[in-house]
């Protein structure tokens, strides 16, 4: 290795152990540890062994989520979902809400995406549709899902994502037949707002460990992805192990649980500005349901987060006008309501 190499080497070291020091969720670990240290050092071999038999239990699955992710992207098959937004408008509402339950993106990762459809033409009730649906599963989250809190929840959350993509779709159209909500976006698209290819062929190799790049590309997304779902996911398990220590049972069945009428909506309130991400919600609402948490408040707490979350909600704001972003909003909590009222329906306790 060259005397240059090997400065390059260093550079690069130096630049990731400076990222991994600053990054506000380790050091939210950290501060975690640090605090029971000195003030419950009891609590922190507890909470350490929580996460320990936590992680170990999760790791096949996560390994699995994450391949599945970074297979879809390496492989050119997240390029087809664009493809959806071709149709009549029936048509494209249900397969933008069905492949939006099912497409790996976050709530701000869906976006671009969003920006690049509207601006390439496509109506915004497929979009809404899409954009509402998305956020709230994907393959990743349905496979950690299944294994924290339970298959059923899993598969409920699921089709309640298809739900709700097809109630805002609806509910868009509508308003679009009545001429309102013609000119959706704010501005002009950015120079990383790349736009949607919505004809043609699409560039597809299902084998790509065949060629050099795309497997280069799966082990960046995998790698990417790993980092950000584990880190969130490690902080998620030591806040459960607090959670289950220090909340009495009473306060969380007060609030949340199944004999307040008020759960639900309480839930999809403290949900927007309490919601970390996906990959966290879960080990929390977990541990909630444990403590007392109805299944519908935490059904509610989990869909109106991921829709209508401070950093997803600031990501809209940025993309389009007031009375969208309004919509947006609406459509996201009072879906999550009647979906939440639903599915405790569903468990037979309403």
């Amino acid at each position: 290795m060259s005397l240059q190499e090997a400065l390059q080497t260093l550079s690069h070291g130096r630049s990731r152990l400076w990222l991994l020091i600053t990054d506000r969720v380790i050091l939210a670990c950290f501060f975690v540890v640090a605090m029971l240290a000195l003030f419950d050092p009891t609590q922190l071999t507890v909470s350490l062994a929580f996460l320990g038999d936590a992680v170990i239990g999760m790791a096949p699955y996560f390994i699995i989520a994450i391949g599945l992710s970074a297979y879809v992207t390496a492989t050119g098959a997240d390029k087809l979902i664009a493809r959806v937004f071709s149709g009549s408008p029936a048509t494209t509402i249900i397969l933008a809400a069905l492949v939006g339950a099912l497409s790996p993106f976050c709530s701000c990762g869906v976006v671009p995406l969003v920006a690049s459809l509207l601006t390439a033409g496509v109506p915004l009730a497929p979009v809404m549709a899409f954009w509402i649906a998305s956020p709230i599963m994907d393959p990743e989250i349905f496979i950690l899902t299944s294994v924290g809190i339970g298959f059923g929840f899993a598969t409920g959350k699921a089709l309640i994502a298809v739900a709700l993509g097809l109630f805002a779709g609806t509910s868009v159209y509508l308003l679009q037949r009545r001429g309102w909500l013609t000119d959706p976006l704010k501005g002009e698209l950015t120079g990383c707002r790349a736009k949607a290819v919505l004809s043609g062929p699409v560039d597809m190799e299902w084998q790509f460990w065949r060629a050099p790049d795309r497997l280069q590309k799966f082990r960046e997304v995998a790698s990417s992805n790993g980092w950000l779902i584990g880190r969130w996911l490690i902080l998620a398990f030591l806040l459960q192990s607090l959670m289950i220590s220090y909340v009495p049972t009473t306060l969380v069945g007060g609030l949340v649980g199944q004999e307040n009428l008020l759960a639900i909506p309480l839930a999809v309130l403290i949900g927007i500005p309490s919601y970390l991400n996906g990959y966290a919600a879960i080990p929390l609402v977990s541990g909630l349901i444990d403590l007392g948490m109805s299944q519908g408040a935490a059904m509610a707490f989990m869909t109106a987060g991921a829709v209508s979350s401070i950093p997803a909600a600031i990501a809209v704001f940025g993309l389009v006008k007031k009375p969208v972003f309004t919509l947006y909003l609406f459509l996201g909590v009072s879906g999550s309501m009647i979906t939440g009222i639903a599915w405790q329906m569903l468990n037979g306790v309403i």
